[in-house]
């Protein structure tokens, strides 16, 4: 279940950066009020928390991984 919460959020951030990118739009900040809101920092956080847990991902076993499906 963890896996798939910190995917989704890598995905969330993924967009918004993508976002960034190509539009120079920040979506969190957007939502939630500005670069320095509370919230957004809250997500930023989540997101990053998310990433950093995703890594794991890489260094599993081909069975554990297909073992969450």
């Amino acid at each position: 279940m963890l896996d798939r919460i910190s995917l989704i959020l890598v995905i969330i951030g993924a967009l918004n950066w993508g976002s960034i990118g190509i539009f120079s739009f920040d979506i969190v900040a957007w939502i939630f009020g500005g670069q320095t809101a509370i919230l957004s920092r809250i997500i930023y956080t989540l997101v990053a928390l998310a990433g950093i847990w995703c890594i794991s991902l890489l260094f599993r076993k081909d069975e554990l991984v297909e073992g969450h499906r």
